[in-house]
């Protein structure tokens, strides 16, 4: 005989109540195996459970269920620039981590913007997220400060915020720039180059390439000139290269302060006939995915970006849990320079 009465209950919204109906159970035991709690939970009975929410096509109401816990399993993401592959490799190891540990990831392109990063703060908070990580603009130190304030989880990736405590994942950024300037140096070269964009909101892995690239070229003897060293908008960089390569002796080596600068100086040495690495030794920060199959293959300095976005995503998360414990600092990474041809 046909059961008419979870026919009937197909043909609206399925509750728990229907789902513990239909398994035997109570709806307490329903709950304990929607929260994982199995501790005094039979096979037999977690099996009925399973079959009757198959059956009912049973989707909890993640909503109720974020109100009554207070907790959504959910955060954001805001990204200064998506379009740095840098960035894209973080934001899938955030996501990886947090889907083993059952928490959803919502992301947010900022486009460097801090009204569009203020924006989406305040939309994620709205929308009652867990936590925050922020690859932040640097634009928004009140909004910053009152989560601080309000104890709001909170994990800062690539930038530091000067007078926060925030815990930052960031690259050892002036050792990859060390190890590009060596690197050429052993190549022979002492005219050395240094492209980034612009420096005027002081972002952190900017500023401190070109800390590491000015020290490195002390350290070797070298002398630094003003006009090897550029920092200005990506739509910019065209006009930069062209004003470097008109001087008396134009660098022979550049060192390109991420994945976007490096498009570009490969854009004008194709339009400019520049041989790669004949005329120009180049690096580039940041191990672009097609480095290895470009031609000549990129010379590159890799930030391990899994590993920097697992650890944003752990520290956020055990904050949310309320087991990260230790006052905040700057976890840094190692770079490394991965020799290809373009040197």
């Amino acid at each position: 005989m046909r059961n008419y009465y979870f026919e009937e209950i197909r043909m609206k919204r399925v509750t728990m109540q229907d789902v513990a109906k239909l398994a035997g159970v109570s709806k307490s035991t329903v709950s304990q195996y929607l929260n994982k709690r199995y501790d005094y939970m039979s096979e037999e009975t977690k099996r009925r459970i399973e079959n009757a929410i198959s059956e009912l096509g049973y989707q909890p109401n993640i909503v109720a269920r974020s109100l009554k816990q207070k907790k959504t399993s959910t955060i954001g993401v805001i990204v200064a620039n998506i379009l740095h592959s840098f960035s894209t490799k973080v934001i899938r190891a955030i996501e990886d981590f947090c889907n083993d540990n059952d928490f959803h990831v919502i992301v947010c392109n900022a486009d460097d913007d801090p009204v569009k990063e203020a924006n989406y703060i305040n939309m994620l908070r709205a929308k009652q997220v867990d936590g925050l990580i922020v690859f932040p603009t640097g634009g928004n130190l009140e909004l910053y400060e009152m989560m601080i304030e309000q104890n709001f989880p909170l994990v800062f990736v690539d930038r530091i915020i000067d007078g926060l405590s925030v815990d930052t994942i960031l690259l050892d950024n002036e050792k990859a720039a060390y190890l590009a300037v060596e690197h050429f140096v052993n190549c022979n070269h002492t005219r050395i180059g240094i492209i980034t964009t612009s420096l005027s909101r002081k972002v952190t892995p900017r500023i401190e390439r070109i800390e590491g690239y000015k020290k490195a070229m002390l350290h070797f003897g070298l002398p630094i000139v003003d006009e090897y060293i550029k920092g200005v908008d990506l739509d910019y960089i065209q006009n930069a290269l062209n004003t470097m390569f008109s001087l008396k002796e134009p660098p022979t080596a550049i060192l390109a302060g991420n994945d976007l600068v490096l498009m570009e100086i490969l854009r004008y040495a194709k339009e400019n006939s520049i041989n790669i690495p004949n005329d120009l030794a180049l690096i580039g920060v940041d191990d672009v995915p097609f480095a290895p199959i470009f031609t000549p293959a990129l010379t590159t300095i890799a930030q391990p970006a899994f590993e920097m976005g697992e650890k944003a995503a752990q520290l956020l998360l055990d904050k949310i849990k309320n087991e990260h414990k230790e006052q905040a600092r700057i976890h840094r990474f190692p770079p490394t320079l991965i020799v290809r041809e373009t040197t």
